[in-house]
């Protein structure tokens, strides 16, 4: 019975496959190449880059000009011809559509600048009035169109006319354009622009254990937890709780793959890996697992050495723990690559996309799955930075790279400008590093046995031989550690999360996070919550509501996100696709990691003893890594690489939710239907908490997305005048988890061409 309802999940897939790409162009011949400068370059004639300057670019932040003898590195991004941009997107719907004679005919690096990259006379005009401005060109990435080049400040400002500056943002110094750029008009076709003009980074998507010093006689309910056992996930609990105990029964274990998890960072050291795996019994049971530190540098083309640094240890280096070993988990037999470069002041580029760039562009085959646990909202990075994500992924695409991404952990609030400040103030956004149609965006969940009253059935009073305790698969609700969200309202005895009577301004709440409005070491007001929402400015000019004014759009929404239930008919991307655990202590469930850095403040610990003593913590980065490893699975059980899986995990999806009923609901816990292929999340929301937006002198700009009645806090709304959260958990797809999670042994044994069947 099994084997038919695999097989007729199999048909139904690709025949939805099939249907969603079916006016896609079924032969695919490539384009011809045509320069887009037609014109002789004149100074005079300029015409304005809309929609590059970072928000906090204030008169209250600008320390003004850097020295003009500043020397700093940038990347320039080139334009396709639009029938050439056009040919690759459709391109990409062919190699992922099992009827298309180019079904998973993946490219290498060098065959998709030769077809599909800038014409070559475009690049060689570009590349002669960089030089003439006072430029020297480093490396010229063909495949996606970017040029490698650095100069003084002098010549940004003559050549793009805009300054840099100097700022001050909530006590650290950044630089930044104080306009926005402009380029000659007979440039302007070949050129989107400057891809940063700012040293503003992506923040990772990690949140530690929750911890709160509880006063010694509190009143009942003013703590939280309130007096409870912590349930610290460690890998077998994971297996058990995912159903991947039966992958690698069956010999699937990641041997063969090749993870690359993308930092900033090296490692503290890599004998943290190596205790981890011990420790949790991988070492033994897995022998083939490995891991490795790289520095990857351009392919060629170099006239000004290196363009990836090493970063040493930094305070990133948690992230890289993380990611390094919860990756190692899901694929337990896989080749683990961290890959660093640094994030160097002077060099615009964020490290870990550095290092994404000279991977993919490479001469040799790129690995088959990527891990990416940084971002920030797409109002933030800019139209030329947000292309250049676009670009940079779309081509790791064509040769079969499968990319996961953490959606970020402040709910609905995907702006990454107030992650310091802790509360959503610029209104609903996503992470624009995971909102492409390339990427799986991989949100967070939490466990709803605590709400249920339920922990005793779903964990073990003792551990087992690895430390583990889950029996069973745990009901699922959204990630969420805001006094926003409705269950904790609930579990609180509140009616609602607004209002000078609700949650947010209670005395709980204040009690809870050392008194409101909260600061940024508060861990239950602030906006902590899995990530989810609508791409709602990947284009256009405007930055953030109410300080820079202007028009934005989000990218097209991919065709497989139209046939799921739940999933708005919007027009634009939405996000996340799917979720796993992402939880930090709140509802007692966080994951545990071997992190021995001892500086202050970066919340290693010693990892030894029993690992409920070692580093703990949440967010989605740790979602992300997992379903990598997941990815890493699939592409052993298929013996073949699979490009963007979110084809795949839609068709199945819809078959799932069709045939499936209220079966699959991740509510039923240990009742699931054991066929289901995902859980569908579909109670609690990612709400979280929010404020008027202010100026520097605390004179209110507006209020964008956030529903205040009356109190201090507000919680971010669909609406400014009503309650309508932003988001809810419903059957099907949704804002706050996606298709929900995932049953690993029937994905695996779902997937087309999976030898489980």
């Amino acid at each position: 019975m099994d084997r038919l309802r695999t097989s007729a999940r199999l048909l139904a897939a690709f025949g939805i496959i099939a249907q969603l790409t079916s006016s896609v162009v079924v032969a695919q011949t490539s384009p011809v190449r045509r320069a887009l400068i037609t014109q002789s370059i004149d100074e005079t004639q300029l015409v304005t880059l809309a929609g590059n300057m970072r928000p906090e670019m204030t008169p209250a932040n600008d320390r003004g000009a850097v020295s003009d003898s500043l020397v700093l590195e940038m990347y320039l991004q080139l334009n396709r011809a639009p029938e050439v941009q056009q040919a690759m997107d459709e391109l990409v719907n062919q190699l992922h559509d099992p009827q298309s004679p180019q079904y998973h005919k993946w490219l290498t690096a060098d065959q998709i600048a030769a077809q599909y990259g800038p014409a070559e006379a475009d690049i060689q005009t570009v590349t002669q009035w960089l030089e003439s401005q006072g430029f020297t060109v480093n490396v010229i990435y063909r495949a996606n169109g970017v040029i490698d080049f650095s100069g003084p400040a002098s010549a940004i400002r003559e050549a793009f006319h805009t300054e840099i500056h100097g700022l001050e943002v909530n006590g650290r110094a950044h630089m930044a354009n104080a306009s926005d750029p402009k380029l000659p008009a007979a440039l302007t076709e070949a050129i989107h622009g400057v891809v940063s003009l700012n040293n503003f980074r992506p923040h990772p998507m990690n949140r530690p254990q929750y911890t709160y010093p509880c006063p010694i006689n509190a009143p009942p309910g003013t703590c939280f937890p309130p007096g409870g056992t912590s349930y610290v996930v460690v890998p077998d609990d994971l297996y058990t709780i995912y159903d991947m105990n039966p992958i690698y029964a069956a010999g699937i274990t990641g041997k063969g793959q090749t993870i690359v998890v993308l930092e900033d960072s090296d490692l503290y050291t890599t004998a943290d890996w190596y205790t981890f795996r011990s420790t949790f019994g991988l070492a033994q049971r897995f022998p083939h697992g490995s891991l490795t530190q790289i520095h990857p540098q351009s392919p060629g083309n170099q006239a000004n050495g290196e363009t990836c640094i090493d970063p040493g240890v930094n305070a990133d280096d948690g992230e890289a723990a993380l990611d390094v070993e919860w990756s190692s988990v899901a694929a337990p037999d896989a080749a683990i690559v961290a890959a660093a470069c640094a994030s160097v002041d002077t060099n615009f580029q964020a490290g870990a996309f550095i290092a994404l760039q000279n991977i993919v562009t490479g001469h040799v085959p790129a690995p088959g799955v990527i891990s990416i646990s940084w971002g920030e909202g797409e109002t933030e990075g800019g139209a030329t930075y947000n292309s250049f994500i676009y670009q940079l992924y779309e081509i790791a695409v064509m040769q079969g790279v499968s990319l996961f991404v953490s959606t970020g952990d402040s709910g609905a609030d995907g702006d990454y400008a107030d992650y310091l400040s802790g509360l959503g103030e610029h209104g609903i956004n996503v992470n624009g590093e995971a909102s492409t149609p390339f990427n799986v965006a991989v949100g967070g969940t939490d466990f709803a046995d605590t709400y249920f009253g339920q922990n005793s059935t779903y964990w073990s009073p003792t551990n087992g031989k690895y430390f583990n305790s889950a029996l069973s698969y745990i009901p699922e609700i959204p990630w969420n550690t805001s006094c926003a969200g409705e269950l904790f309202t609930k579990y609180f005895g509140f009616s609602e999360p607004y209002g000078v009577n609700g949650f947010c301004n209670s005395s709980v709440t204040q009690t809870l996070s050392n008194g409101y409005p909260p600061t940024a070491g508060d861990q239950f007001a602030i906006a902590v919550a899995g990530s989810g929402g609508p791409s709602a400015c990947a284009y256009g000019t405007s930055s953030i509501p109410g300080v820079v004014s202007g028009t934005c759009r989000g990218y097209q929404k991919p065709l497989y996100q139209n046939l799921v239930r739940g999933n708005p008919r919007d027009g634009v991307r939405d996000l996340p696709d799917v979720s796993l655990l992402a939880a930090n202590g709140l509802w007692y469930h966080f994951y545990v990691f071997c992190y021995s850095d001892p500086t202050p403040g970066y919340y290693g610990f010693p990892c030894v003893g029993a690992p409920g003593t070692w580093a703990g913590g949440g967010g989605t980065s740790f979602s992300a890594p997992i379903m990598a490893g997941i990815q890493a699975l699939i592409n052993q059980a298929t013996g073949d690489r699979q490009g963007n899986p979110d084809f795949i995990y839609y068709a199945l999806a819809a078959v799932d939710y069709d045939f499936g009923g209220t079966g699959c609901n991740a509510t039923l816990g240990n009742r699931v239907d054991p066929h289901c292929i995902f859980h569908d999340v579909t109670l609690g929301d990612n709400d979280v908490a929010c404020l008027p937006l202010t100026d520097s002198n605390g004179v209110t700009i507006g209020t964008f997305n956030c529903y205040i009645p009356s109190g201090i806090n507000g919680v971010m709304s669909l609406s400014n005048t009503s309650y309508e959260p932003a988001y809810t958990a419903k059957p099907g797809w949704d804002f706050a988890t996606g298709l929900g999670s995932v049953d690993a042994y029937n994905l695996v044994k779902a997937w087309p061409g999976s030898r489980l069947h």
